[in-house]
C-alpha cells in the first residue's frame, strides 16, 4: 500500500480502442429485427394540445406503432416526480407540475417531446412523423427570469405563484445586517450567470432488448445502478432483477447523461410493449432544444469589508431559473449544493442567502459541469476582485487577509461545511511565482504600445465534491488465467477512470497493468451511484484501496490454507503470498486457479469519512483589441490542490477540460431565446458559439500535492469540475482589469466582441 504514487505513469487503457475507432457507443449496438424510433417535439414554447391525430402515421410505410403519453398512461407509467424538499415563497408545499416522458395536454418548451412515431428504419420513422398532425391552442410564454417574475407575467404553471416554485433562506439575517451597517466598504454586483447548452461529442441513445423474460438497456448513462432503478421504479413498473442497464464507453457526460432523461425512457418502455428491440439517437438539435441545460441564474452579491479589507458579512439574492419542469438537480443545485462553496477560500464570519427557482418555457436545467459552484464562486471571486480595486488593496494580498488559516483547519465555514485540510496561501503563492506576477507591468507595457487594453486577473476556489454520497463499491475478481478484474461502480464518460484505477491498483498490488482490467457499466455485476460531483477518484479509489486490502487478506487465507502454513507467517510482495522467511510460495493467479470456481471473489463497499475540498487559485491576463472588443488569453497558469493525484497526465487533462469549459462560458456561449414566442434561437452550431483550440492559451498547469485530504485514505480530493469553477471568474477578473480604468464597472458572461465593445463604447460617450 505505502507504493502509492511512486511508480511511473501508465500509458491510458482507453486509447487503442477509442483512437481505432472500436469504443462502444450505444449508438453503435443494433440487433436484428430492431425499430427506430423518432419523437414528434413541440414547435410552441407554450401551447394547450387540443388533439393529436396519429392516423395517417400509423398507416405509413415501415411504421410498426404510434404512442402518446395516453398509451403509457394506461400502461401504469408515472411521471419523473420530484420531491417537494423546499417550500413556496408562502411557506406552502409546492404542487410540482409533473414531468412526463411525453407531453399531456400542455405543452410547455420548444422541443419537448409530444408523440413517439416507431418503424423499421430510422428514415421511415421520420417521414411517418411529419404525418402526426397536432392541433395547439397557443398560450403565453416566458422564456427568461426577469420575465417570469414580472408583475402579471403569464404562469407557466397555475399553481406556482409568481412562476416562483422553491425557495431557501440561509444563514443569520440580523447578524448580517450588522456587519453591513458596521462595514466600512460595501460592493455590490449583479451577475448573470447565463444558459448553457450541454454539448457532449456523443448525443444521447439508448437501444433496448429482451433476452428472455429481462430486458436489456444499452445507453450512454453516468450511473448505471440509479438508470435501472428509475426504470423499473417509474417507466417499466418491473423487478429490479428483471432489467439490465449496460453501459459501455460514453462521449461525455457533464451532468447531461445523470440518470435517464423522460425522452430516453420512451424507447425503453416501447421496447416493453413491442417485445422487440427498440433504438433512439438524439439528434443535434434535439440535445440543443430538448435535453437538460446549465446554469441560468441571476444573482445580486454583496460583500461587506472593514477598512483593512477583512470581510464581515456575505449577501446574496438568487433566482434560478429551472426551465418548464424540476429535474432533481434543478432544484437542489441552486439552492443547496451551489451555496456549500459560497465562502470560498475566505474566513467569512456570516452571510444571508435568499434562494428562489423560477419556471420558465424553457427546456429543464439539469446538472452541468460543476453544478451550481461555478455561479457561487464567480460571485465571491469577481467581489473580491472588485473590493481590491474599491480599496486599493492589492488583490492577492486582500485574499491573504481573508483567507482560512491552515491552523483552523478542520473548519467550519458560515454555511455549517467542514473544511478538512486545505493551504490556500501556498497555492496563492505558487500560482503568482508561476504567473510571473512581478513581470505583469512589463507586459502591460508592451501591449499598449500596441494600441491594445491588457488585464490581469486572479482567483482562488475551493470545490465541494462526492454529490453527497460517500460511499461505493469496487468488487474483486482475480481469475486463473492470470488476470484481476475490478467491477466498479464508478462511471467512465472519456475522463480516463480506467486508466486512473488501473494504474492505483497496480502500484497497490505491484503487478503489471496489463493483466489488470477495470470493468464498469453493468448494474448485474456492481451497484454504487457512479460518476459525478468529482467523486470518482477519491470515493471510487478509496473502493479500490480497501478491495485490495481485502483481496490480501483472503488471500493470505488461501494461500497460509495452500502452503500449510499459519495465516500469520504468509507475507505478499508484488503479486505473490510466501511463507515468511522461506522459498515456499503461491502465486496470485496460481492461487485463484486452485479454488473451486477458479477465481479469488471480494465483494467490497467503501465509505469515505467525508467531503473532500479540492482548492486552488488561477492567474489569467488578457488582451483587448478597444476597436473591436476582441479579447485574447495571452497566459494562463493554474496551482492546483488535487490532494494525492491519481494519474498526474489525466489530471492535467481534467483541468485542461474545465479551464476550456469555463473559459467557454466567460467568453463565447450563451443560450438565447426569442423574448415573444419562446423559440430557441441558439438552436445549433451556427448559432452558439463554443470553444475551440484558437481561442484557448497553452495553460500553464502545476500540481502540489503537499496538502493530501484527511477524509480518505488516499489523500485524494477530485479534479472534474475544478477548472470550471476556477477558470470563468479568473478570465473576467482580467477582463474587468482591463476595462477598469476606462470607466467600465461591470460586464455581463459571454464577454463577446460586441459587448466588449458595447461597453466601451458606453464609457467613453
Amino acid at each position: 500500500m505505502a507504493a502509492f504514487g511512486k511508480a511511473q505513469y501508465i500509458s491510458r487503457v482507453e486509447d487503442q480502442r477509442l483512437l481505432t475507432g472500436k469504443g462502444g457507443f450505444a449508438d453503435n449496438v443494433s440487433r436484428p429485427e430492431q425499430v427506430e424510433m423518432v419523437l414528434v417535439r413541440s414547435p410552441h414554447a407554450h401551447a394547450a394540445i387540443r388533439s393529436i391525430d396519429t392516423a395517417a402515421a400509423k398507416a405509413a410505410p415501415g411504421v410498426v406503432a404510434v404512442y402518446t403519453w395516453a398509451d403509457m398512461a394506461a400502461d401504469g407509467v408515472d411521471t419523473f416526480a420530484f420531491p417537494a424538499m423546499f417550500p413556496r415563497a408562502d411557506g406552502k408545499k409546492p404542487e410540482m407540475t409533473p414531468r412526463r416522458s411525453l407531453a399531456h395536454e400542455v405543452v410547455r418548451h420548444v422541443g419537448e417531446p409530444v408523440v413517439a412515431v416507431l418503424a423499421a428504419t430510422r428514415a421511415q420513422a421520420q417521414d411517418a412523423a411529419e404525418l402526426v398532425e397536432i392541433d395547439y391552442d397557443m398560450l403565453p410564454a416566458v422564456s427568461d427570469t426577469r420575465s417570469a417574475l414580472a408583475e402579471g407575467a403569464p404562469l407557466v404553471w397555475h399553481d406556482a405563484p409568481g412562476n416562483v416554485i422553491a425557495v431557501n433562506r440561509i444563514g443569520d439575517q440580523a447578524r448580517t445586517d450588522a456587519a453591513f451597517a458596521a462595514a466600512a466598504h460595501v460592493v455590490s454586483l449583479e451577475i448573470e450567470h447565463q444558459r448553457l447548452i450541454v454539448n457532449a461529442m456523443e448525443p444521447r441513445a439508448v437501444l433496448a432488448e429482451w433476452d428472455g423474460d429481462r430486458m436489456v438497456v444499452h445507453i450512454g448513462s453516468q450511473n448505471p445502478s440509479v438508470t435501472r432503478d428509475t426504470l423499473c421504479d417509474t417507466i417499466l413498473k418491473m423487478p429490479k432483477d428483471k432489467v439490465r442497464v449496460l453501459v459501455r464507453d460514453i462521449g461525455g457526460g457533464f451532468g447531461m447523461k445523470v440518470g435517464i432523461q423522460p425522452d430516453e425512457s420512451v424507447a425503453v418502455w416501447a421496447c416493453k410493449m413491442l417485445k422487440r428491440p427498440v433504438k433512439w439517437r438524439a439528434e443535434r438539435g434535439e440535445e440543443f432544444a430538448g435535453t437538460t441545460a446549465g446554469r441560468d441564474q441571476l444573482h445580486k452579491a454583496s460583500l461587506a469589508l472593514d477598512k483593512d479589507g477583512r470581510i464581515l458579512g456575505l449577501r446574496l439574492e438568487a433566482w434560478a431559473n429551472i426551465g418548464a419542469y424540476p429535474a432533481r438537480a434543478g432544484v437542489v443545485i441552486p439552492l443547496f449544493v451551489g451555496p456549500k462553496v459560497v465562502t470560498g477560500t475566505y474566513d467569512v464570519p456570516t452571510l444571508d442567502l435568499r434562494l428562489a427557482c423560477v419556471v420558465t418555457n424553457t427546456a429543464t436545467i439539469g446538472a452541468y459541469r460543476g453544478a451550481g459552484r461555478p455561479e457561487c464562486l464567480l460571485d465571491l471571486e469577481r467581489l473580491m476582485d472588485t473590493a481590491a480595486r474599491q480599496t486599493g488593496i492589492d488583490p492577492a494580498e486582500l485574499r491573504r487577509r481573508n483567507f482560512v488559516k491552515p491552523s483552523q483547519m478542520p473548519y467550519k465555514t458560515a454555511m455549517g461545511e467542514i473544511y478538512d485540510s486545505g493551504d490556500f496561501d501556498l497555492f496563492l503563492s505558487g500560482v503568482l511565482k508561476a504567473a510571473d506576477w512581478d513581470g505583469f507591468a512589463a507586459r502591460k507595457t508592451a501591449a499598449e504600445a500596441r494600441g491594445k487594453l491588457y488585464g490581469r486577473g486572479l482567483a482562488t476556489y475551493v470545490e465541494w465534491t462526492s454529490a453527497n454520497v460517500l460511499q461505493e463499491m469496487a468488487h474483486y475478481e482475480v481469475l486463473g488465467d492470470g488476470k484481476l478484474r475490478i467491477w466498479m461502480g464508478t462511471q467512465g464518460m472519456g475522463q480516463g477512470l480506467q486508466t486512473s484505477f488501473t494504474q492505483l491498483a497496480a502500484e497497490l498490488l505491484g503487478i503489471d497493468a496489463g493483466k489488470i482490467e477495470i470493468a464498469m457499466g453493468d448494474s448485474d455485476k456492481v451497484g454504487g451511484v457512479g460518476s459525478m460531483g468529482s467523486r470518482s477518484a477519491y470515493i471510487g479509489g478509496s473502493a479500490v484501496a480497501s478491495g485490495t486490502r481485502k483481496l490480501l487478506d483472503k488471500g493470505k487465507e488461501l494461500a497460509a490454507d495452500a502452503l500449510e502454513a499459519a495465516v500469520g507467517d504468509i507475507q505478499y510482495e508484488a503479486g505473490t503470498f510466501r511463507i515468511v522467511g522461506t522459498d515456499r510460495a503461491v502465486d496470485l493467479f496460481a492461487l485463484a486457479a486452485r479454488q473451486p470456481q477458479k477465481r479469488i471473489f471480494i465483494e467490497n463497499v467503501n465509505s469515505v469519512d467525508g467531503i473532500a475540498w479540492p482548492n486552488g487559485a488561477h492567474v489569467a491576463e488578457v488582451e483587448i483589441d478597444p476597436d473591436t472588443g476582441k479579447v485574447e488569453i495571452a497566459r494562463y497558469t493554474t496551482v492546483d490542490d488535487v490532494g494525492r493525484p491519481l494519474h498526474r497526465p489525466i489530471v492535467f487533462g481534467q483541468i485542461h477540460g474545465g479551464c476550456a469549459q469555463g473559459i467557454g462560458q466567460a467568453l463565447l456561449e450563451g443560450a438565447v431565446y426569442d423574448a415573444d414566442s419562446g423559440q430557441l434561437l441558439t438552436g445549433s452550431f451556427m448559432d452558439y458559439a463554443m470553444p475551440r483550440a484558437d481561442d484557448l492559451p497553452a495553460f500553464n498547469n502545476t500540481l502540489d500535492d503537499s496538502v493530501p485530504a484527511r477524509s480518505n485514505p488516499l489523500g485524494v480530493k477530485g479534479v472534474g469540475e475544478s477548472g470550471t469553477v476556477g477558470s470563468t471568474p479568473t478570465t473576467l477578473n482580467a477582463i474587468m482589469d482591463a476595462l477598469w480604468p476606462l470607466g467600465v464597472r461591470n460586464i455581463q458572461m459571454p464577454a463577446t466582441p460586441h459587448r466588449v465593445w458595447e461597453a466601451i463604447r458606453a464609457v467613453k460617450e
